[in-house]
Formats: structure tokens, sequence, C-alpha cells
């Protein structure tokens, strides 16, 4: 059974189907498995980019995800000969890649989970996850005990360094998943989390947090980015960003000498710092 898109976006569009007291329709598994189908060949996705460069939530999209959810039965995922025991819904298996898929999973126990796109030529080094929804873009290196959650959207040529965090962000249903995108690099144990928006070129410290309550300081422009009720967080074109603090200035924390981690911008992407993150070029 097939559906065309506006029948896919027509009945998704129906927050009905993801009622419990509601009794599902004959054909919605036939309608997740297709949505999910597109959501593997990046032909829908759970956020886009609008004409103006803002970045909107797709909610029949992640509603098509969620209804897999309420479909889906647990079950027991593990291998005949395996030591290792998984149990989970029955309509998120992981996701299953052929060599003309051309993404390269090199082996050490990585997991890509249905409903995630990858793109030709990228990278994943073991062991990294990706979650339901998930975009990944050309050429982007995902290395290794990095996360990138669900309905996460990462462009081409992004550099995801080990342990490096990306948060998913699957509910509500108009919220923004996070949005790194093309040729960002993200430093190790990096962690950017709730619908924060990285933009292209930039580049994230080893160790920098990013989430809808941290300001970021930019001490070239001197000015400070937050998020607002009705904006997310958003870490400027080519910024360079490093781990800062900065101090509490309430009598107790004065005392005790108390500071709070906050990043910082310290310059903007240049000839010296490309040719600082090129190196990873050779890997792939």
């Amino acid at each position: 059974m097939t559906f065309s898109l506006a029948d896919l976006e027509h009945r998704l569009s129906d927050a009905t189907i993801l009622d419990s007291g509601i009794p599902l329709a004959a054909d919605a598994q036939h309608l997740f498995d297709h949505a999910i189908a597109l959501l593997e060949r990046g032909e829908i996705r759970a956020a886009q980019r609008d004409a103006h460069g803002v970045w909107h939530a797709v909610p029949w999209v992640k509603r098509a995800i969620l209804l897999g959810f309420r479909l889906g039965r647990v079950v027991e995922m593990s291998t005949a000969s395996g030591p290792f025991h998984f149990f989970d819904k029955h309509t998120f298996p992981t996701r299953d890649f052929r060599l003309h898929h051309q993404v390269r999973i090199v082996p050490g126990g990585s997991t890509v989970r249905r409903g995630a796109f990858l793109a030709p030529s990228v990278v994943c080094m073991p062991p990294m996850y990706v979650n339901v929804g998930a975009y990944v873009g050309r050429g982007t290196m995902i290395d290794s005990h990095a996360l990138v959650g669900s309905c996460a959207q990462i462009g081409e040529h992004v550099h995801l360094s080990a342990a490096a965090q990306i948060g998913g962000v699957l509910e509500p249903i108009h919220a923004s998943p996070v949005i790194i995108e093309d040729e960002v690099v993200v430093g190790g144990n990096c962690g950017v989390y709730e619908g924060t928006v990285v933009r292209r070129r930039a580049v994230l410290g080893a160790g920098v947090i990013l989430t809808r309550g941290t300001p970021v300081y930019d001490l070239v422009r001197e000015t400070v980015y937050r998020a607002t009720a009705d904006q997310p967080l958003e870490i400027p074109e080519g910024a360079v960003v490093v781990p800062g603090a900065r101090r509490v200035s309430s009598p107790f924390g004065e005392a005790e000498g108390l500071s709070l981690q906050t990043p910082v911008i310290v310059k903007y992407r240049d000839d010296r710092t490309d040719a600082a993150t090129a190196l990873e070029a050779w890997l792939r």
C-alpha cells in the first residue's frame, strides 16, 4: 500500500491519530511504514529551513514517528548467538544498510535506528548512535561515543568529535530539534541541546555546552546571544566558541569565589581556523 505525500501529510496532520482513546485506522501500520521509508531516503525531514533561513519543525513528520510508538509492541531484538539482550518496540529496529547506501559504518558497536537518514559518504566511527528521525548530510563524520538525537538535523561536512552529544527533540510536536548546519566542527565532549541552532562553519571548542538557558557572550561583537520564548539559541555563522565562566554576583557567590560556565565567542573563523580543522579530510 502506497500513499502520496499529500495523503501522508493530511492523514498525519490529524492529532487524534496519537490519541490512545481512539482506535487506529486499519491502514495505520502502512501509513507509518511509508513515512519512515521516506525519512530514511531523506525525502521528508523532521525540520526544514525556510527562505529566510529560519528552521521550523514539521509536525506531521514528527507525528509519524510517534505513531510508531503507539503501534509498536516490545519484542526481543537480540541476535540468536549473542551474549547481549535487547528489547524495544518492534516498529523501531536498527536500520538495515547495504553497500549501495555508501555509508561507512566502521565495525565496533555503532547503531543507527530505523527512520534516520544518513547520506552517502557519512563516516560512523565506533561506537556511536543515531536516533530515529535524524538527518545527517554528505561527508559528515560521527566520531566515537557521539550521539545524534531524535530528529536532529546535521548538515554536510560536519565533524561531530568524540563524545559529542546532539540532543533529540521529538516532543512537543511543534518544537524544533537541534540544528547543526554545514561545515560545523563540534569538539569533543560538547553538548548541544533543546533546539539550539548552530549556523554554518561555526566551531565549538571541546567541552562547550549549549542549551536554551545558556547565554553566549560574543567578545568580538560585544553582545550576548540568548534563547527567547519564541526563538532558540543561535550560534552565528563562523563563530568560534570556547568554554568560559562568569562570576556569581550574589554576596554568597562572591564570598565563595563561585562562577558559572558559559560559552564565549572568542573569534570568527579564518584561514588559520580552517587549517586547524582540515586534517580530518585525510580520514575520509
